[in-house]
């Protein structure tokens, strides 16, 4: 059962979040999925003097100490409003929790100042061309050579990958055992020699997408993010942490915004459409909410994320049908459009959250593997 509510000085936040956002928007532009498509090191800098990157992290390390739901307010406010956090997104929401549990006091030292100031832009290198939402079939290598790793390998989809300052690599140290084991992950420098990064370039034009080759890359090995070989617990949980976030939720809530202007409210089928739509978001909100609040079981953010993006996923056809053949002639109304497919993909696809919700929580035998 969800039991909160949110206090007076939370309720302001929502509004100071707000303001900030439409600000940034009319600085820096809109953005539909501003969490990757919004990139401007010039607003994390905002951010960060407003002391909205790291809120929840242990004042020890600069953080806020700040419940955590004051975070996804804010979150949610940026992102729903379309301004740009994209620069800052990836530490504040991974990197730099997972140092904090993880890392080394010396790694904590090294990596989180610069974090907070919104100084650096991390990137993720998880998902390869033969390795998807499957985590354990990863192939990139990183084997010990001295004080040295060796990295080896390709990484694809890895955002921002061509203006990122570090890469948080999930690389395979050891091929002994069960496929899960022998995972690691590693911060790696992406000035490094050996390292080539080659931009995508989307249907709509956007290159946020990268590939990400490792030939023969030198890392200390004291870059080493907890335990080498027994990073596939760390990783699903940093997993869990992204599918219950709110950015699965309110990456086009910018869109039908700006379609529900639009929509004839008077057409009863319509309204019925926004209605399911409204209340597709209040749930989601719930179920984010639960996530942060910690009232979730384990696992739960399966059915989070897969309930959240199938109705992002709505969302964009309720707009599509609102603006017609002039969503066509709409540069932002075409690339969030174009997006949408995405969202029940990114971060484990629908079916492979159906499969852990079956086999968790529904006590379903595990599906055959091929």
């Amino acid at each position: 059962m969800l039991e909160f509510s949110f206090t007076e000085e939370q309720k302001n936040l929502r509004k100071k979040a707000a303001s900030v956002a439409e600000r940034g928007v009319i600085d820096f532009g809109r953005f539909n999925d501003s969490w990757i498509n919004g990139f401007s090191k010039e607003f994390a800098q905002i951010m960060a003097d407003e002391g909205w990157i790291g809120m929840s992290w242990p004042k020890q390390y600069g953080g806020r100490e700040r419940p955590p739901i004051e975070r996804v307010i804010v979150a949610e406010e940026m992102i729903a409003a379309g301004a740009p956090i994209a620069a800052m997104w990836f530490a504040d929401r991974q990197m730099g929790p997972t140092i904090i549990t993880y890392g080394t006091e010396d790694q904590k030292v090294e990596y989180l100042p610069k974090m907070l100031t919104g100084e650096t832009t991390w990137c993720i290198g998880m998902s390869e061309p033969d390795s998807g939402s499957d985590l354990a079939s990863l192939s990139t290598s990183a084997e010990r050579e001295g004080n040295n790793f060796i990295l080896n390998g390709q990484k694809i989809w890895t955002s921002f990958g061509d203006v990122a300052d570090y890469c948080y690599l999930i690389c395979r140290t050891s091929s002994e055992g069960p496929p899960h084991r022998g995972i690691s992950e590693i911060i790696v420098p992406m000035d490094l020699p050996g390292i080539e990064v080659r931009p995508i370039t989307d249907m709509t034009m956007n290159r946020h997408f990268c590939e990400v080759y490792f030939n023969n890359v030198r890392v200390p090995c004291e870059n080493l993010v907890g335990v080498e070989g027994g990073a596939f617990k760390q990783t699903m949980q940093q997993l869990e942490h992204e599918r219950g976030g709110i950015d699965r939720l309110v990456s086009n809530k910018a869109l039908y915004d700006k379609a529900l202007k639009y929509a004839d409210t008077n057409d009863p089928n319509v309204r019925q459409e926004i209605s399911e739509i409204e209340s597709g978001y209040t749930i989601g909100k719930l179920l984010v909410y639960r996530e942060v609040l910690q009232q979730a079981p384990a696992g739960f953010s399966a059915a989070t994320k897969c309930f959240c993006t199938e109705h992002e996923w709505k969302v964009a056809q309720f707009v599509s049908q609102t603006f017609g053949m002039k969503s066509l002639l709409d540069d932002q109304l075409t690339r969030g459009l174009a997006y949408a497919p995405a969202y029940t993909i990114m971060g484990g696809t629908s079916n492979v959250m159906r499969n852990i919700i079956g086999e968790r929580f529904l006590g379903l035998d595990r599906e055959p593997r091929g």
